[in-house]
């Protein structure tokens, strides 16, 4: 598996402002519902839902927030680089610029395991998330996330 698997390049956005942390999730939906027709609404609230158990805020500016949709018949993204970093509750108390949204079939396994593990890898790397946040054209960002060489998910 690779991020170009996951990812669509109507998929990939710069935003110039966020202003919370729910305005971000809106954005998400938005493009996730452009890029994979799934419902905006429902895909904002299954993102909250999965935040009410524990901030995906993963530190050093990078949030991965994700969530189980019907109407998914595999796992996909929607990746955004903020402007403006957010306050995400991360696990740092830094603020978010980074943000990489799963979104999985409700009966996936470890497809969905195995792609968050892939991202979070990804997003690891100081030196990439640099190179991500120099970049804010979102066909630069895509060319970037999608030549990641494959990372062997757990």
């Amino acid at each position: 598996m690779n991020v170009m698997d996951l990812l669509k390049p109507a998929a990939v956005r710069a935003i110039s402002a966020a202003s919370s942390k729910k305005r971000m999730m809106h954005d998400i939906a938005d493009i996730a519902a452009g890029a994979y027709g799934l419902n905006p609404d429902r895909t904002v609230e299954a993102l909250m839902e999965r935040e009410s158990l524990g901030p995906t805020g993963v530190g050093h500016g990078v949030a991965l927030p994700h969530a189980r949709l019907a109407g998914l018949d595999k796992v996909v993204g929607a990746f955004l680089l903020l402007e403006k970093p957010i306050d995400f509750e991360a696990v740092d108390r830094q603020p978010v610029d980074i943000v990489f949204a799963l979104f999985a079939p409700e009966d996936a396994g470890v497809e969905h395991l195995k792609a968050l593990a892939l991202v979070s890898r990804t997003l690891r790397d100081p030196a990439f998330c640099d190179k991500l946040r120099a970049n804010p054209d979102p066909a630069k960002l895509y060319t970037i996330l999608t030549e990641v060489a494959p990372v062997k998910a757990a």
